[in-house]
């Protein structure tokens, strides 16, 4: 039997167990029934990052806040990367007005910031707009992970 691995979902935050070889076959919520790897972004509030930041899958999280005019030229660049990555890395963001404690929580000190979790551990971080590809690039770099 495939190894049972913790995705939370974006939408509910109930934390679910995925067969790893079952990624790639469109998982739901066994709560809500929402897709747990949709290649979509998810707006998400901190409550749900903070469990979702433990989960087996990697997480790439955008810190940004309506009001910033390269978080807003960054959100199709970030979209186009989490369609990229389906199946394999799961992105989400939040808004960094709306939850200032998830701004303190990750001592985020400039938008749009970037951080890629896996497993409960910050494995990097960056910061600034950029196109799809860069991101797509940093994140395969940081995971060991090849095209």
């Amino acid at each position: 039997m495939a190894e049972g691995l913790r995705v939370t979902c974006l939408d509910c935050g109930q934390a679910n167990k995925v067969p790893a070889d079952k990624l790639s076959a469109g998982p739901k919520c066994g709560v809500c029934g929402a897709p747990l790897m949709s290649g979509k972004v998810s707006e998400v509030e901190f409550e749900t990052l903070a469990k979702a930041e433990r989960d087996d899958v990697p997480l790439v999280v955008d810190f940004w806040a309506p009001w910033c005019g390269p978080c807003r030229q960054m959100a199709p660049q970030f979209q186009a990367a989490a369609g990229q990555m389906a199946g394999q890395v799961r992105f989400a963001k939040i808004n960094t007005q709306e939850n200032p404690v998830a701004t303190q929580r990750y001592r985020i000190q400039g938008i749009p910031a970037f951080i890629l979790f896996r497993k409960g551990r910050e494995v990097a971080r960056a910061a600034g707009a950029r196109p799809a590809s860069d991101l797509v690039a940093f994140v395969r770099s940081k995971l060991g992970v090849s095209a």
